[in-house]
């Protein structure tokens, strides 16, 4: 974990504050802290069915929160394996533990060299920081 514990290390980042964690070609992603709590409390999360293609940078689902509905954008491309189906009745769980139990779907990824293009934890604070700036 990183000193602040909000960004683990281990993980990769996007742009769109999607975070990302490979293991032997298989993907777990979900959204970052700073996401959830920009959204707000979130109230529901439509993910897609495992078997569907997802597309780098490109949107797999959508999240609505008190606030707003946000698009999730696909960190790496490939085929959705599993779905968090628990956020189906308790969405609020991203806000609660966006990098435990809220992640959101697992893809065997097409191209593991893929995650090299994100961003580390380091990287995405900064990022953070330079937009809120």
């Amino acid at each position: 974990m990183s000193a602040d514990g909000i960004y683990p290390d281990d993980l990769k980042y996007t742009k769109e504050h999607e975070w990302l964690e490979a293991r032997s070609g298989r993907a777990t992603v979900g959204v970052t802290h700073y996401a959830q709590a920009e959204l707000g409390d979130i109230v529901y999360v439509e993910l897609p069915q495992v078997g569907a293609a997802v597309v780098a940078g490109e949107a797999f689902g959508t999240v609505e929160s008190v606030k707003a509905v946000s698009e999730l954008f696909a960190p790496a491309s490939g085929t959705v394996a599993e779905v968090n189906g628990a956020l189906t009745d308790k969405p609020d769980v991203v806000n609660r533990d966006p990098y435990g139990d809220g992640w959101m779907i697992r893809i065997t990824m097409a191209d593991p060299k893929e995650v090299d293009g994100l961003m580390t934890a380091a990287q995405y604070r900064k990022y953070i920081e330079d937009e809120a700036n």
